[in-house]
């Protein structure tokens, strides 16, 4: 025998007789696919019952109120932000560690008024509580001997989340819910594991609302939450919020300032549910509670938003009427050339190229009918002889094409 062999079979571990009839390997016990339970979601496939989701947002991006009124919309069993909440109305817990009640009655008050939702709608399924109020939730802290959980506050969350059968519990934000380093993943890993532990012990979903840290303009996604990795490593699903950017204020034709107004959601982790090919779109809407001269205060409330869809209104009649212009003129692909694809196409459907909206949306139009065929590149010599790439038409839409094949999806051949 070798040493090297020697020296392995020294280190290897004393049988222990306990230990050994407890570790065992499980046979699979095959099963048909309809005897599985099918998973427990609670709204829309981002809530899941028993499970962690961690919501990622910058400061004033709207999170406050999203989770308002996701609140509503779970406590009145309405689809008022645009997910299901499957299985009718649920019972809700919304703590808030950083806006006192009153500020909180504001926001629910408001959303309220904009939905058209009574006390009678609510019953007895709404919980909220404030930390500003005196309602703290510390569920962790830092001892001479590493982080502790405080057990005793476990507890009695624990008994609270079984004894009032809450659905959902929303705490904001996660930062304030423990005393430990937020940059420790070690600590933040046992902090993060016991949230996720309690969902699956009371069989409720449960939210973390976490900050993103600053990126000086940035896209936010998962990796973009402050301090350490281990939170969103525990999360089943980590939503994400964006403010809309300059660029697709642009796009949508959404004014100067009034952009700020506008925040995407996009679940940037959500390993049990089909990915979304698109973010959901919301808004913040201003209400007046009526408490006060000329209106008293407003508060936002978040109502949800669809972007413009570039092809609202074009038929196939209108490609056609684009296919000919660009058949009897040389225009170029590029758009700061002259004179560019886009022209033709301002001149049919009414586009004024010197609002932006207007020229992104020429500019949507073009590269889809490029992609789905109804146009192609050709190089051709320009009023100087060198050659630049043109667009012409390539398959000719028929006048019978339906006008959703032909303008999307690739149009018709025309002999």
């Amino acid at each position: 025998m070798s040493r090297d062999l020697a020296s392995m079979l020294a280190d290897e571990p004393v049988p222990h007789p306990a230990i050994n009839a407890a570790i065992k390997a499980t046979p699979y016990r095959w099963r048909s696919p309809e005897s599985i339970p099918p998973r427990d979601w609670v709204y829309g496939h981002m809530l899941l019952r028993g499970s962690l989701t961690v919501v990622v947002a910058p400061g004033a991006t709207g999170k406050t109120a999203l989770m308002i009124g996701m609140a509503m919309a779970l406590a009145t069993g309405r689809s008022l932000l645009g997910p299901k909440v499957w299985g009718g109305p649920k019972r809700v817990w919304l703590w808030n560690l950083e806006d006192a009640g009153e500020e909180m009655a504001r926001g629910l008050q408001a959303a309220a008024i904009h939905w058209h939702i009574s006390p009678e709608d609510i019953g007895d399924r709404l919980y909220v509580d404030s930390g500003m109020d005196g309602a703290e939730l510390k569920t962790a802290h830092e001892t001479k001997d590493g982080t502790r959980i405080n057990a005793p506050v476990i507890g009695a969350l624990l008994a609270q989340l079984r004894e009032q059968k809450i659905d959902v519990l929303i705490v904001d934000p996660f930062v304030s819910s423990h005393s430990v380093n937020e940059n420790d993943n070690g600590a933040i890993d046992l902090v993060a594991k016991q949230w996720a532990r309690l969902a699956a012990q009371a069989g409720c979903a449960l939210i973390l609302v976490h900050h993103a840290r600053k990126l000086a303009g940035g896209e936010v996604s998962a990796e973009a939450a402050r301090g350490a990795s281990a939170l969103i490593a525990a999360a089943r699903s980590v939503p994400t919020l964006n403010r809309m950017t300059d660029e697709e204020a642009a796009k949508y034709g959404v004014e100067g300032e009034e952009r700020r107004s506008y925040f995407r959601v996009y679940d940037d982790k959500n390993n049990r549910a089909p990915p979304s090919d698109k973010s959901d779109w919301y808004r913040l809407h201003s209400v007046p509670l009526g408490n006060g001269p000329d209106g008293g205060d407003s508060l936002p409330v978040v109502v949800p938003w669809a972007p413009p869809d570039a092809f609202d209104g074009v038929t196939s009649a209108k490609l056609r009427e684009v296919q000919d212009a660009l058949a009897s003129g040389d225009y170029r692909k590029d758009a700061q050339a002259k004179p560019w694809a886009g022209e033709a196409v301002a001149a049919v459907l009414g586009l004024d190229l010197e609002r932006k909206h207007d020229r992104a949306r020429a500019s949507t139009m073009l590269k889809t009918w490029e992609a789905n065929g109804a146009l192609k590149v050709e190089m051709k010599k320009d009023g100087r002889r060198e050659l630049r790439p043109f667009l012409v038409p390539d398959q000719w839409v028929e006048d019978a094409a339906p006008v959703e094949r032909a303008v999307r999806q690739g149009a018709a051949v025309r002999h």
